[in-house]
């Protein structure tokens, strides 16, 4: 089966976030650099609906967690 091909910005509105440019690299800006050794679904800033979404889409290897596992490496960038 083909996996979908997902955005940045919808992986942010399927987090309820704004998913906007501007915003989305306001959110990267302010939560980065996101401690090694915190898992990005264990993140301080996510709700608890978030971070389940993004542990299952991991577990899963559903179609969004190609996007999910950019957004870590995002958060784990120096901020700008």
């Amino acid at each position: 089966m083909e996996k979908s091909f997902h955005r940045f910005s919808e992986l942010f509105a399927q987090l309820g976030l704004s998913s906007d440019p501007r915003s989305i690299e306001a959110f990267l800006t302010q939560h980065s650099p996101l401690a090694d050794g915190v898992l990005l679904a264990d993140a301080p800033f996510w709700t608890v609906a978030q971070s389940a979404l993004l542990r299952e889409e991991i577990l899963d290897d559903a179609d969004w967690a190609e996007v999910v596992d950019r957004l870590n490496v995002a958060l784990r960038a120096p901020a700008v």
